[in-house]
């Protein structure tokens, strides 16, 4: 009875100590307890259960080979002997050691896997989809689907780490009894995917099921929102998280903020931070990232000192955000003062951080800071390297191919923006050489390393071989090298090479059919623009402000008011977006030129935001049409508020006075050209003088004129003189011999 006694007490004893030891998880109480077991040698109906355990415990420290040759010592071993050495080298991603022992457990032991065996396997990040296939079918074949939802849920899990979607909902609906986790598994895989209405139909599954929601559920949900048209739905789950109480659960506060800052944009983004009560450090960065990339990036920095009021530890994702707003700013003292706080807190050598604050030198052209913080980083990355090779392409291209080499020889795998970055200050030698290393790396089909490709080519002049990539290739164009390829195509006149090139290409985006409408609007092809404005609309392709600028240049060229308002009334219609500076400035020159002047007026002061183009383009429209003295205070109001006119800016108001035949004010302004605003007067500009002297009967002063001119007068200047001359009944000889030879020249053409 005492002996039985003993062995009672030691076996307490024994999972007394594996239960202190679980709880404190340190390798120093599992090595005593590993010690305390061996001394107390065989006891047959808790040994393999206590080694179970011991190896589970050596494995979660990352221990693996200690606890494989505990593994391989062990008694005896059962089925939750080989699934605790699965999971343990599934975890940590050895793959083919985690196969071997699953192959050994079937085959020489003769265990039948249970669904802990499948669910390690199929939880390996790195496990192959081929041996996931294989698993697959065991999985049915021993009916495992159907006795509960752990192994389906990893087996979808693995489907969607490989981007088989289309497998990994089959798996989902072949389920029977799913799981809230296999009901997360996928809204969380469908959002990743971006598809947003899926996941918004299955998460209306998931509560018709009327099964408990839980915070991942709207986690998942939320992960897949991405734009504005997303905003409705985003909406309605906020208005949900806040009926069912989940608006204290922080993870789901940061995803409502994340999917604002997505879909809303920065003050959304601002309002729900204000309004939620609970924040960690994740919520802070989110809002400290967002703010760091909007057009006002400096109130990343009181978020920042918020933060720190809170007593919230900053941690490397927000110095990230912090640099990235400096960056934005561009202010070298206040990025110094983040990095002397990034270096307090020793976040230095993070490479994430550190990439940031190469970027961040780089931009401000403090080369040697950027080097200097480069060299700090531990573990860099092709992200660092990519920031200091962008940061010398700029100022120093030679020194951005040495960078590129150095990272070769250290063997750093460049990606397509590295290639990029050096191409885009190449010369035409070290053009060459990128192209055969490109081509030797694989990279030569990469549509962001052919684009840059193309654009250097082309910068070098070397037209033709730019134009090579696109008449040469066997392959589909690409969209971005064709549109580069085709705006070369436009610079060099190649109008119908442009045409030829959007018939070739498969799927063409807006600014494909953009580069094509504006090559046919400068050419004057005015049908084919509206032909192909027609296509672009069948394809479901929508315009933007660039296309509305070519059509309406269209309208302008042809006078077609009736056109030229339609056009603007599908503006109205289509999108707030497209009502840029530029596109008013069109529509104020357009209704000018068609002479409807009260709409060019009517749009000008509802602009609240104007240039120098804008007012140009009102004074001009109000002199083509008669308005000569509103045109000239419109000048002078322009003036006063700060613009200082250019070359066409005075041509415009010179036309207005000649129009009206304002002599003395059009006088005045030609000689302030010069003086006032330092501004050369051009052909035009003496024409407009030269014609609006002769009109109101100034022979002589515009005969003076034309002899004071820095260069010959054309035909145009001599008709204007000659005109004047015949009204006052005197013909000048030297206007006429002129313009007889010109006549004459003229009936000799073929």
């Amino acid at each position: 009875m005492s002996f039985r006694g003993d062995i009672l007490k030691d076996q307490t004893r024994l999972l007394h100590k594996l239960h202190r030891c679980s709880r404190s998880r340190s390798l120093r109480a599992t090595k005593l307890l590993h010690a305390f077991t061996i001394t107390m040698g065989c006891i047959s109906s808790q040994t393999t259960f206590i080694y179970n355990n011991i190896v589970s415990m050596y494995a979660s420290l990352g221990e693996l080979p200690v606890a494989r040759k505990l593994f391989d010592h062990m008694p005896r071993r059962t089925v939750v002997s080989y699934n605790t050495v699965i999971s343990a080298y599934s975890r940590f991603g050895y793959v083919e050691e985690a196969w071997e022992m699953f192959s050994e457990m079937r085959g020489t032991c003769g265990y039948d896997p249970t669904q802990f065996t499948f669910g390690g396997l199929l939880s390996c990040e790195t496990f192959d989809t081929c041996k996931g296939v294989q698993l697959h079918a065991l999985v049915v074949k021993n009916g495992f689907f159907f006795a509960d939802a752990f192994v389906g849920t990893a087996l979808l899990g693995l489907y969607g780490r490989k981007g088989l979607l289309e497998e990994a909902v089959c798996v989902f609906e072949d389920i029977p009894c799913k799981s809230l986790v296999t009901w997360n598994s996928m809204l969380t895989l469908l959002g990743h995917y971006g598809l947003v209405e899926s996941s918004v139909f299955l998460f209306r599954e998931l509560m018709r099921a009327e099964a408990a929601l839980s915070e991942c559920s709207f986690v998942g949900v939320l992960s897949g929102f991405s734009c504005n048209q997303d905003m409705d739905f985003g909406e309605q789950i906020h208005g949900l998280v806040l009926k069912l109480g989940f608006d204290y659960q922080v993870s789901v506060v940061n995803s409502l903020i994340n999917m604002y800052v997505k879909c809303a944009g920065i003050c959304s983004a601002e309002k729900m931070f204000k309004e939620v009560s609970v924040r960690d450090v994740v919520t802070w960065n989110t809002i400290i990232g967002a703010t760091s990339r909007s057009e006002r990036p400096e109130g990343a920095l009181g978020h920042f000192s918020k933060m720190l009021a809170g007593g919230v530890l900053p941690n490397s994702t927000t110095y990230v955000g912090l640099i990235n707003c400096c960056t934005s700013l561009a202010i070298p003292f206040l990025g110094g003062w983040i990095h002397a706080k990034v270096i307090r807190c020793a976040f230095g050598f993070d490479v994430f951080v550190g990439s940031a604050l190469v970027d961040f030198y780089a931009k401000c052209d403090n080369l040697e800071g950027a080097y200097l913080c480069f060299h700090e980083i531990k573990g860099r990355n092709v992200v660092s390297w990519n920031a200091l090779i962008s940061g010398y392409s700029n100022k120093c291209p030679s020194t951005s191919m040495f960078l590129l080499q150095e990272m070769l020889q250290l063997s750093y795998q460049p990606n397509e923006f590295s290639f990029s970055t050096v191409l885009k200050s190449s010369l035409a030698l070290e053009l060459q050489q990128l192209h055969s290393l490109i081509m030797r790396m694989g990279y030569q089909n990469n549509e962001f390393v052919l684009s840059s490709l193309i654009t250097s080519y082309a910068k070098n002049g070397l037209i033709s071989d730019a134009l090579a990539f696109v008449t040469a290739s066997d392959s589909p164009l690409l969209t971005v090298p064709f549109n580069i390829s085709a705006a070369i195509y436009n610079r060099t006149g190649q109008y119908d090479e442009t045409l030829k090139l959007l018939s070739l290409l498969e799927q063409p985006d807006s600014l494909s059919w953009n580069i094509v409408i504006a090559a046919c609007a400068r050419n004057n092809y005015h049908e084919e623009v509206f032909e192909l404005f027609k296509q672009m609309n069948m394809f479901d392709i929508y315009p933007d402000n660039y296309t509305f600028v070519s059509l309406l240049s269209v309208c302008t060229k042809r006078c077609n008011l009736a056109l030229g308002s339609s056009v603007h009334g599908l503006i109205i219609k289509t999108d707030f977006n497209c009502w840029d500076l530029f596109v008013h400035n069109i529509l104020i020159d357009m209704y000018g030129k068609c002479g409807n002047i009260e709409s060019s007026v009517k749009i000008f002061d509802s602009m609240t935001n104007r240039n120098l183009i804008t007012w140009t383009a009102l004074i001009s429209a109000l002199g083509l049409n008669g308005y000569a003295h509103k045109a000239l205070e419109r000048f002078r109001e322009m003036v006063l508020l700060g613009f200082k006119p250019d070359s066409v800016a005075l041509n415009g108001v010179l036309t207005a006075c000649r129009h009206g035949g304002l002599v003395r004010e059009g006088m005045e302004l030609f000689r302030q050209m010069k003086m006032s605003y330092r501004v050369q007067p051009e052909m035009q500009h003496y024409h407009n003088v030269v014609d609006l002297l002769a009109k109101c009967g100034h022979a002589k002063e515009a005969e003076n004129i034309i002899a004071g001119m820095p260069f010959p007068p054309n035909a145009i200047i001599w008709r204007s003189l000659l005109e004047c001359s015949k009204r006052n009944g005197t013909i000048m000889d030297q206007a006429t011999n002129y313009v007889d030879m010109n006549t004459r020249l003229i009936d000799m053409l073929p």
